[in-house]
């Protein structure tokens, strides 16, 4: 009966943040302004762990790791945007705040840094840390692993560059082209059934061939994901505007299987739904 339940709930979401996009799209009269004063950096999961929890050692074990300077150094964008982070949608409103916030986590070293977050996630899911909250399905625990998880492809995403303007495709798409929003949640195992007709730039090709190559590994969530998007893209832009098929498969150590017992596919999409649906509003 979970399932099921679970389910209904993906399928209403998906409604709700396409109706969302498009009313977002067609309401935004004025610009973002381009000299407008950038934020203060938005902080992971801030005003989330006063979720419940079943035990005290997860939301221990998750203040210890927000406070190692690795794990600030890293600063990964991915968490920002899959745990719904509420001082990242202040950051939305301007050009120069996204583009503070991408300069920041993009500084990292990707490889170094998915190493770290790859071991979080294995801890994470540990009978002494979280274990328990994520076979529930807390959604904090559950965002995080899936965020964490899901670094790397999101970092090469995030930090992709619009070649004919500079700036990042990320933050063009979040200050004025809502269309493509989508795209940025595939690998956070996100497919909606009725995307919005995207815009065929070049933005978008380019994310796109940075899933199709993270597709290779077979236990990131984008594989599960990317066939359905880009078919829905093709469908839009041209039979030949982006891969439709996955990459040759490779086994990587750095992606990890979900657990056993653990929450649901499409409890993953629903909560990854659910995190973006109020910035759009």
């Amino acid at each position: 009966m979970r399932k099921r339940a679970v389910a209904s709930s993906t399928e209403s979401v998906s409604t709700t943040l396409s109706v969302a996009v498009a009313s977002s799209k067609s309401s935004s009269s004025v610009a973002p302004s381009p000299t407008a004063e950038p934020s203060p950096l938005p902080s992971p999961l801030d005003g989330s762990l006063s979720s419940n929890f079943t035990t005290s050692s997860c939301p221990a074990f998750i203040n210890s790791f927000l406070a190692d300077p690795t794990f600030q150094q890293c600063y990964p964008f991915s968490l920002l945007l899959e745990g719904g982070s509420r001082s990242l949608f202040t950051a939305y409103k301007s050009i120069v705040s996204i583009t503070q916030v991408l300069d920041a986590s993009c500084a990292a070293n990707v490889t170094l840094c998915n190493n770290y977050f790859q071991g979080l996630v294995q801890k994470l899911t540990t009978t002494d840390n979280c274990a328990a909250d994520y076979n529930l399905g807390n959604p904090v625990v559950v965002q995080t692993y899936v965020a964490l998880k899901a670094y790397a492809p999101t970092y090469t995403a995030t930090c992709t560059k619009d070649p004919e303007s500079s700036a990042y495709c990320f933050a063009e798409t979040v200050t004025s082209n809502l269309s493509n929003v989508y795209i940025y949640f595939l690998p956070f195992n996100m497919s909606l059934a009725n995307n919005p007709v995207p815009t065929c730039n070049s933005c978008l090709q380019n994310v796109m061939s940075v899933y199709h190559s993270a597709t290779a590994n077979r236990k990131q969530f984008i594989a599960n994901t990317y066939v359905a998007a880009a078919n829905n893209i093709n469908i839009n832009c041209g039979p030949d505007f982006v891969n439709q098929t996955l990459a040759a498969e490779v086994v990587s150590s750095n992606g990890l299987q979900g657990l056993a017992g653990g929450p649901s596919l499409s409890l993953l999409a629903t909560l990854s739904l659910v995190s973006i649906i109020p910035w759009l509003l």
